[in-house]
């Protein structure tokens, strides 16, 4: 939601959104205890305490200790008068002024859209002395919307009461050294990392005194933070869409016990997954019914969640299935991984299961699953795939190395957990990351790739320090290698080198406030200038292809393309003599367009397995930052170019640039086939895939008749135009073929439904791909992330038979050949294109 606000003076804008439309649970984050800890006389009932000490299950060696003085914080969630949970419990830690540390996130079963204004969070702090002897240390509260009705975010630090009427000098100032602090990691002082370093010294010096001295106690806790101010918002009783059928209001009452299990069916499900249980099972067979019952449950798609009623039949017949490859990821969804006698007896089970693909190893290392026996399992399947494929999958390799330790990144965020997590990565061999480096080191292209995927993750703001760590691992391990290990470490630093040249020059000619011809005189003399070494270089493997080795960049031919970013484009000259050209782009993230060409070059494979070549172009696209990377340039003219220059058609282009008299409409034959392919295929693709922003200028053909897509900037359905077509196949294209009575626009289709029918067979691995991105920073993943999958999925229409998707797709077809709107905003984009140029 956006506000504006004008006047005669100011113009001012700004984003917001309202809490009704979060639909996360209300969470908080207890990081430490601050001053210094007195006895204090409030003394917790024995038998109450004994209560709540059984009731939380505490260790029993804790139980019986007498001696050690032990602090712990609990929690409370009220709203509207009521408390919305029972007091939520963090973990014992000593009452040792160095340790007093929690940094644990405390989550509340209710959601920040089903809060009321006054919501607030009841904090208390006791100490424990022995077993029955509990004080109070302190408590407090805070409000979660501030009085300007704006959700509380990020740190606060809270004062315990009773507290100190006149807090000392120091203590104000250390104050405002957190205030500070706090502005720091909300982005409102800017970093400086040399001047940052220095000061986070300092405030942890004068934290640690003011703390020895402090007259007052204080509880540091941190909310989650969001990318927009969030302000209280609450649903209408007379809002259409939380009205009965008959039109009667209602209001939800929250059930305290809604996401807790029930104790029925725990037992029910412990009796019926015992020990006692394994023998029998064994040698169950499923009559004709329940038969029918698995074979659904094995076609759902990889997101589906199953119901408690499939998970115990899936359990059941779980021998009966283990020669089923395809079970295996259903019966991981079906057990109980914090049972440790089911998860025991899951375990050993998986090593008798029938060998599973490389897309279901896929799933397996999703976010969904976090128990580390199956991800290990995951992995021992990834070592028996080729290198070929692993470069295949890398992309998403290396996304799935975050949900190792998923509970101590994404929740926690903090260094610390980094650290934790990035130390356990390589504990063990069956670790991911360790998987994924032991390989890289045996082979110079997957080394490639894996180099530069990480760099531009070590720029990330949570999970950076993380990916830093594996890339320590990993240049680590080359240097143990010897004179070949030094190798590869020295390319890399070229590689670096030669882009950073690149980025630096980039960067130059943006801010060059000059006419675009000057800027392109200035870039040739950057790269002929022999100071920079970019003319001549001894060979060295391109980062975006290390199959190819490049000696230099032809300074003379290079050139700056008309566009808001000013991309370089560059041909640099292989070491055999010929020519590689490439674009170069700062200031634009490239990681939507990596991801979307790796998609298209599966693809692409996937369809020639089936014997099925549509003559595709998948380009090759390197990030090697997050704003910054390389493309493949393919010789080739827009098609808005075309038809401007051959009086509005495409077939007059192809006539021209391959004539044949005897082929169909003029055109050599295998030309024509080459576009009537290629147009097939990216029409399945881009529709699959939900490309937005079709224009003319980012359809591409090349003289030998194959058409491609460039420029992915909007994916996964969004678009800046309103009602875009479902796929881009404009009346232009289709009367290159002869129109739509001809014999190849029929051929067309046929290649459009046999591409279909292939890639729906095939929906499980992009699906899994894709579920792999979901925590990857990528624009218009990170809009909507929980919803990816969902809506790559809708897009296979997997609900349909197979007849009823290829009517589904001939209809998609027609409608978008007939569309008269997309004909409106092409015009209007020509109009703007003109004007601008």
């Amino acid at each position: 939601m956006s506000y504006t606000n004008t006047s005669t003076e100011q113009f001012v804008d700004f984003s917001f959104c309202e809490s009704k439309d979060i639909n996360e649970f209300v969470s908080i984050r207890i990081d430490q205890l601050w001053g210094n800890l007195n006895d204090t006389p409030d003394t917790l009932g024995k038998q109450m305490l004994k209560e709540h000490l059984l009731k939380n299950q505490m260790d029993e060696a804790l139980l019986d200790s007498d001696d050690e003085r032990l602090i712990f914080v609990t929690v409370q969630l009220f709203s509207s008068g009521f408390a919305h949970s029972l007091p939520l419990q963090t973990k014992y830690r000593p009452i040792d002024n160095a340790r007093r540390l929690w940094s644990e996130w405390i989550r509340f079963p209710t959601k920040y859209a089903e809060l009321a204004e006054d919501a607030y969070v009841s904090i208390v702090v006791w100490d424990m002395r022995g077993l029955w002897d509990v004080k109070l240390v302190g408590k407090c509260q805070i409000k979660l919307f501030e009085s300007d009705r704006e959700l509380v975010q990020g740190r606060r630090r809270l004062q315990l009461a009773p507290a100190v009427e006149n807090p000392s000098q120091q203590t104000l100032q250390y104050d405002r050294l957190f205030e500070a602090l706090r502005k720091y990691d909300d982005g409102d002082v800017a970093h400086v990392d040399w001047l940052d370093e220095l000061a986070m010294a300092r405030i942890h010096e004068i934290h640690n005194n003011e703390q020895a001295r402090a007259a007052a106690l204080y509880i540091h806790v941190t909310f989650p933070q969001f990318d927009f101010a969030v302000a209280f918002g609450e649903s209408k009783l007379d809002d259409p869409l939380v009205l009965q059928p008959h039109h009667a209001k209602y209001c939800l009452a929250f059930d305290p016990e809604m996401y807790r299990d029930n104790p029925v069916e725990s037992k029910h499900r412990r009796l019926l997954r015992g020990y006692r249980s394994e023998s029998l099972d064994r040698d169950l067979k499923p009559n004709s019914s329940i038969r029918d019952q698995l074979n659904t449950i094995m076609r759902y798609p990889p997101g589906q969640e199953l119901t408690d009623n499939e998970k115990n039949v899936v359990w059941k017949f779980r021998f009966y299935l283990s020669s089923n490859k395809r079970s295996l990821t259903k019966f991981v969804k079906c057990v109980d991984w914090n049972d440790q006698i089911e998860a025991k007896q899951a375990t050993a089970l998986l090593a008798e299961w029938a060998e599973i693909s490389i897309d279901d190893a896929l799933e397996l290392l999703s976010a969904n699953f976090t128990n580390a026996a199956v991800r290990s399992y995951a992995v021992s399947q990834l070592r028996k795939a080729s290198d070929d494929e692993l470069v295949q999958y890398l992309l998403q390799l290396v996304q799935a190395i975050k949900f190792e330790h998923l509970n101590a990144v994404l929740s926690q965020g903090v260094e610390s957990a980094a650290e934790d997590w990035s130390r356990a990565m390589f504990t063990h061999e069956s670790s991911l990351a360790g998987f994924l480096v032991e390989r890289a080191l045996e082979n110079r292209t997957l080394g490639n790739f894996l180099y530069w995927y990480l760099m531009v993750e070590c720029d990330d703001r949570k999970t950076g320090k993380a990916y830093a760590k594996v890339m320590f691992h990993f240049v680590n391990a080359l240097s143990e290698r010897g004179e070949q290990g030094s190798n590869v470490q020295h390319m890399f630093e070229r590689q670096g080198q030669l882009v950073t040249s690149l980025a630096r020059i980039s960067n130059e000619l943006q801010q060059l406030k000059e006419p675009r011809p000057r800027k392109v005189e200035r870039l040739r003399e950057y790269l002929s200038d022999p100071k920079n070494g970019l003319a001549s270089f001894a060979a060295l493997p391109l980062p975006l292809d290390p199959h190819i080795e490049v000696v230099g960049i032809h300074a003379e031919r290079a050139s700056v393309f008309k566009s808001t970013m000013m991309p370089l484009f560059l041909r640099f000259e292989t070491s055999d003599g010929g020519e590689y050209p490439v674009i170069f782009k700062t200031g634009d993230d490239m990681r939507q367009d990596q991801l979307v060409v790796q998609i298209i070059t599966l693809m692409d494979r996937l369809l020639r397995k089936e014997s099925l070549d549509l003559r595709l172009t998948p380009f090759s696209v390197l990030a090697t930052r997050a704003d910054q990377g390389l493309s493949q340039f393919v010789p080739s003219q827009s098609l808005a170019a075309i038809l401007s220059e051959n009086n509005n058609s495409i077939l007059a282009y192809l006539r021209k640039t391959n004539p044949d008299p005897d082929g169909p409409y003029g055109v050599a034959a295998d030309v024509m086939e080459t576009y009537v392919k290629s147009c097939a295929g990216y029409c399945v693709i881009t529709y699959l895939l939900g490309v937005g922003d079709r224009h003319l200028d980012n359809l591409l053909l090349t003289p030998q008749g194959h058409l491609f897509h460039v420029d992915f900037g909007y994916i996964l359905g969004r678009d800046p135009k309103p009602f875009p077509p479902p796929m881009k196949l404009c009346k232009e294209m289709v009367e290159a073929m002869g129109g739509m009575d001809s014999l190849m626009y029929q051929r067309f289709k046929s290649h459009c439904f046999v591409a279909f029918s292939i890639l729906r067979k095939s929906s499980n691995l992009i699906l899994n791909l894709f579920s792999l991105m979901v925590h990857s920073n990528i624009p218009d993943i990170a809009v909507a992330p929980d919803q990816v999958v969902a809506m790559v999925q809708d897009k296979f229409r997997l609900d349909l038979s197979e007849e009823d998707a290829m009517r589904f797709f001939q209809t998609l077809i027609s409608d978008s050949v007939k569309a008269l709107f997309p004909q409106v905003i092409e015009t209007i984009h020509k109009w703007a294109q003109y004007w601008r140029n």
